[in-house]
């Protein structure tokens, strides 16, 4: 029997892309070049690969997901959550604490938000994943940073085109108060907010896979995220079936320990790494038994 081959692309998103000028529209209301709000280093090319990679094994893959990155401008990691003691602006990439709250070096704009702020920022440090980090805003909801980029966008209406099925597309992150680096669940789900929690219909989508290929960005945060939470969730298990496409990813500029920290994570828990090509030349040979790749 032939496996089911599916293919998660993680948020690949104009936003998060260092794209060229000439891959950059004007803006028809200021006139400038639109501009990527969170370019990765690298995530273009990695984009242009993944489409490739599409294009070349689209007749073997059974599903592909894309997930979306998708937030208000007003969200708890954008600039606009928060003042510092004077009443500054909070400058992105700055991270914030509970203590650093409690103590007044930065506080929500909105007063009122202060008590489910702190019980939120409380709740992410026990978990002890990530920091709050405050990020440009990003992936607005309806704004050319929130589209995905343009060739894998074209790759995946292809293999719609042809026939194979309908690209299934996930949302996260529009609930302001969370965090949510991974389309499986939000870093301190909301109890009164079901998209925050379990993606048990994503996680139960994916199980159906014999070979799970993931690609997108980034890899230091949505990536990992995403991936740890399906490995950890998957009810069938075998982490071995999940092959990172390891050049259809890059980390945020700065977090290139993350990286590799989630690689070595997750080949130690079984997950195998492969390049685009490799993954093609795996998928092409189609044995009913999975052949093991290099690290």
């Amino acid at each position: 029997m032939k496996p089911r081959i599916q293919l998660l692309i993680i948020d690949p998103q104009n936003d998060f892309c260092d794209l060229p000028e000439t891959w950059r529209p004007f803006d028809p209301v200021g006139g400038a070049r639109l501009a990527p709000a969170l370019p990765v280093p690298g995530a273009h090319a990695d984009m242009v690969r993944l489409a490739a990679f599409v294009r070349e094994a689209g007749a073997q893959l059974d599903a592909i997901t894309v997930t979306l990155d998708s937030h208000h401008r007003l969200d708890i990691a954008h600039p606009g959550f928060w003042q510092t003691a004077g009443g500054g602006v909070v400058t992105p990439f700055t991270t914030i604490t509970a203590a650093q709250v409690r103590a007044g070096e930065f506080t929500p704009r909105d007063p009122l938000a202060l008590p489910r702020t702190l019980a939120y920022l409380d709740e992410l440090e026990t978990r002890g994943r990530y920091t709050l980090m405050v990020w440009p805003v990003h992936c607005e909801i309806g704004a050319w940073g929130h589209g995905v980029h343009a060739d894998v966008h074209a790759a995946c209406a292809a293999w719609e085109d042809q026939g194979r099925g309908s690209v299934a597309k996930v949302l996260k992150g529009d609930n302001p108060w969370t965090e949510h680096y991974s389309a499986v669940m939000a870093e301190v789900p909301d109890p009164a907010d079901p998209g925050t929690q379990l993606n048990r219909a994503l996680v139960d989508a994916l199980d159906r896979a014999d070979l799970l290929l993931v690609a997108g960005e980034a890899s230091s945060h949505c990536v990992r995220a995403t991936t740890e939470h399906v490995v950890d969730n998957l009810p069938g298990g075998r982490p071995e079936r999940v092959v990172l496409l390891t050049d259809c990813m890059s980390p945020v500029a700065g977090f290139e320990s993350q990286h590799e920290a989630f690689l070595a994570g997750m080949r130690a828990k079984g997950v195998r790494t492969a390049s685009s090509t490799e993954a093609a030349g795996l998928i092409e040979r189609q044995t009913d038994r999975l052949q093991p790749l290099k690290p």
